[in-house]
């Protein structure tokens, strides 16, 4: 019998047994009786009266109905809680785990990642659940790594604003990522909040902006490892440390609505990054940075970018592949409906000289540019170091490219680059409804 039959049977017997001691009490009642002297049976305020007066004071005269209302009251919470309970296995309402309730400090600068641990592994381990970060909050986290495999459906939302450490000291033991996301399958993190990464310390320490300082990683914001069937929504995040969000080694991705925004001076802060990475979709999302807008490196393959904003920053880019004489690969990857503005590049292929592999079936369409220093490139050339880098024989192959419908002003002569391989150049590719122009400024006019 379920809970909420096996109730409902007490409850007749409950009624059955004490409604006619109720009866008594009500009838016999003398001011009942004396109401109805006075006024008639049929006055209204012989009903009323009675009931008002039962409900401010004197208990004695309704013995019975305060006894009968109040197993009622705990007769119907029994019956609700119960059906809760029974129910809560199929029920389709999420089960909502708030930080909050592990001792997680919205206010100040508490520490609260120890909070997130705990609640994390609570929302991890329970179906259908959302683990939630409350609005109009701040919460500060040390470097922390939300590990799964979780329990189906699982969501976090971000209403409120998480904000890393700025103790590099933190970092000690892992000086490459800040919020880590890894082996958790039909995940979902979503919400209208900001992930900070207080990047600025980490900035003015960078080789590139202090030239006699040694190069050294900076951690990468927000980074999901080995996820599939995710679905990253509708988030904020900025000055990241270094990259601010990473796909690595995921299946079946989605990336929707995002903001992604940094000073155009700040180094190395490449706003979504995809590595390793397959059947991804990056789509209605706004990206400022001061490094790439979308990297896809190797071991990425069937990569969609739609409806992007980019600028500032260095444009929309794959690669860079090969350094080092790695080898890798990079395949069936289309960018349809961009717009650049103000970046020094616009959709950019770039490789190593000395690696292998390959970066094959590439579309860019349906793109627009804005004041782009270099608007569409390939460079099998490229080198990012401070010494120069020497002539290798072997590169990565380029092959399958599409430019289509991209439109738009050059901020340099040189609106379509391709510096290719002396040994193993690009081939295979096509250009077609490619409308740049030159912008060019005299004096405060343009002309």
């Amino acid at each position: 019998m379920s809970p909420v039959r096996k109730y409902l049977v007490m409850l007749f017997i409950i009624l059955a047994s004490f409604g006619s001691c109720f009866g008594r009490v009500y009838r016999g009642d003398p001011l009942v009786a004396n109401l109805d002297e006075a006024y008639g049976p049929a006055d209204p305020r012989a009903y009323v009266t009675p009931i008002s007066y039962i409900h401010r004071q004197d208990y004695e005269y309704q013995p019975g109905f305060y006894w009968m209302k109040s197993v009622a009251k705990r007769f119907w919470s029994t019956v609700m809680r119960s059906s809760q309970e029974s129910t809560r296995s199929t029920s389709t309402s999420p089960w909502l785990v708030n930080v909050d309730d592990f001792g997680a400090k919205g206010y100040g600068k508490d520490d609260s990642t120890e909070a997130f641990r705990k609640a994390w592994e609570k929302a991890c381990n329970s179906a259908d659940s959302v683990l939630v970060i409350p609005a109009n909050k701040i919460y500060h986290l040390r470097p922390i790594t939300f590990s799964g495999p979780c329990k189906s459906n699982f969501t976090m939302k971000v209403d409120g604003k998480i904000k890393a450490s700025t103790r590099r000291s933190d970092y000690g033991k892992d000086k490459r990522h800040w919020l880590v996301f890894e082996k958790i399958h039909n995940f979902t993190v979503e919400g209208w909040g900001t992930i900070d990464g207080n990047g600025r310390k980490w900035w003015a320490n960078s080789c590139k902006i202090n030239k006699k300082l040694p190069c050294k990683h900076a951690p990468t914001a927000v980074t999901f490892m080995d996820c599939t069937n995710l679905r990253v929504a509708d988030l904020n995040i900025r000055n990241a440390q270094q990259i601010h969000l990473s796909f690595q080694n995921c299946v079946n991705v989605k990336a929707l609505n995002l903001s992604v925004t940094a000073p155009g001076n700040s180094p190395n802060t490449d706003g979504i990054h995809v590595t390793d990475t397959r059947n991804i979709t990056i789509q209605d999302s706004v990206i400022s940075t001061g490094d790439d807008c979308i990297s896809i490196v190797s071991g990425s393959e069937y990569v969609q970018a739609r409806n992007i904003q980019c600028g500032p920053g260095h444009g929309i880019s794959i690669g860079s592949l090969g350094a080092r004489n790695s080898k890798d690969h990079v395949s069936n990857v289309i960018v349809d409906g961009a717009k650049l503005r103000g970046t020094t590049n616009g959709v950019r292929i770039k490789t190593w000289q000395g690696g292998s592999g390959y970066a094959k079936n590439i579309t860019f369409q349906n793109i627009e540019m804005e004041n782009v220093r270099y608007p569409i490139i390939i460079d099998q050339n490229y080198c990012d170091s401070r010494k120069p880098c020497t002539e290798e024989t072997s590169a990565v192959q380029v092959s399958g490219v599409v430019y289509k419908n991209i439109t738009g002003t050059s901020a340099s002569e040189e609106a379509v680059k391709f510096y290719c391989s002396k040994t193993i150049p690009c081939h295979g590719i096509s250009l077609e409804e490619i409308n740049l122009v030159r912008r060019r400024w005299k004096g405060q006019c343009l002309v």
